[in-house]
């Protein structure tokens, strides 16, 4: 099993988004990219320990490749909007891909690469592509989020649209 880390916005969202593409395993929404240990929800929320919201993906690579998990990563939020994502704004909400090893490097700048000279996005991609250094999981209640709270309104109205839009596009 691999693992790619992904930012991009609410991790509420992002979670719900890759538990539906076949191959990936496990979701596990946290944090990185900051500079305090061990960080809450609460300590993020302050937009003074530089996280993300993240989300670390856990997947076959027989099944589904990085690539993939790539193309799901950037037709599901806006890579344009620096620190935000609709209504949610602050750092830890920044679009970001937290790479691994060199292989999901160069993989994420290609597919940024491809993504800005084909201009697809009306403005310049804002997206970082950092190493990964540590990631923190989210305290409990933030895990498997959607599937735990479906008529939540943020769920009902945020989360719920995006995924008939992922299932639609059927990205497997």
């Amino acid at each position: 099993m691999n693992f790619a880390v992904f930012g991009a916005g609410c991790f509420w969202c992002v979670e719900a988004i890759f538990l539906q593409i076949d191959g990936v395993s496990e979701v596990v929404s946290g944090y990185t990219g900051g500079n305090t240990k061990n960080p809450t929800y609460e300590d993020i929320c302050s937009g003074t320990t530089g996280h993300a919201e993240v989300c670390k993906i856990v997947f076959d690579p027989k099944i589904v490749s990085y690539e993939v998990l790539l193309k799901a990563f950037w037709e599901n939020h806006d890579p344009t909007t620096l620190n935000r994502q609709g209504a949610d704004t602050g750092t830890q909400y920044r679009s970001a891909v937290f790479y691994v090893n060199e292989e999901q490097k160069n993989a994420a700048i290609k597919y940024k690469g491809i993504l800005e000279e084909s201009k697809v996005f009306n403005t310049a991609i804002v997206t970082e592509v950092t190493k990964l250094e540590e990631f923190y999981k989210a305290e409990d209640y933030h895990q498997n989020y959607y599937n735990n709270n479906p008529d939540q309104p943020y769920c009902k109205f945020v989360i719920k649209p995006k995924l008939a839009t992922i299932k639609k596009r059927k990205i497997k």
